[in-house]
């Protein structure tokens, strides 16, 4: 089913069917035919929900690289010991709330790249111990490689090249 935009191009109604404004599809920026739609049809609300998202995403796969990386070079930890020690690490730059915390720790162990066993904390009590797997090394390979790729990209954006 198509239509009309205001100024006479046609617009494909069906390629949107069944996205609800401001919710598209993962790693979509914007819906299909963004840059001929009428700004009527797409209002800025739409467009920064989008950008929330994606802004959200990089946020969790940078959380995610992170943690994986802590794993790797500090070895099993608890979740509240690898919170503090990203902050720690960072200088204060990275502060978890354990409403981040824990869903990505659940969200890494989801996706095979960390095992949790419990265990006893250096404060006497039980925790869950959480350590990377073959699939989490690889991915942090992978993440890790895909990173510095993005930020050497980056700056020669920034710097004009």
């Amino acid at each position: 089913m198509s239509g009309t935009a205001a100024h006479g191009e046609q617009i494909d109604r069906s390629a949107r069917a069944g996205v609800r404004p401001g919710i598209f599809p993962a790693r979509r920026v914007c819906p299909p035919g963004f840059d001929i739609l009428p700004e009527k049809h797409c209002p800025v609300g739409i467009l920064q929900q989008a950008m929330a998202d994606n802004r959200s995403e990089l946020l969790q796969g940078t959380l995610d690289l992170l943690m994986l990386q802590m794993l790797e070079t500090a070895g099993p930890m608890h979740g509240w010991g690898l919170a503090q020690r990203l902050q720690n690490i960072s200088h204060d730059a990275f502060v978890l709330n354990q409403g981040s915390l824990y869903p990505a720790l659940h969200r890494l162990e989801a996706r095979g790249w960390i095992e949790a066993e419990w265990g006893v904390s250096d404060a006497n009590r039980q925790a869950k111990f959480y350590r990377l797997t073959r699939a989490g090394r690889k991915q942090l390979a992978e993440e890790t490689n895909y990173w510095e790729h993005f930020v050497a990209s980056v700056g020669l954006v920034l710097r004009g090249n």
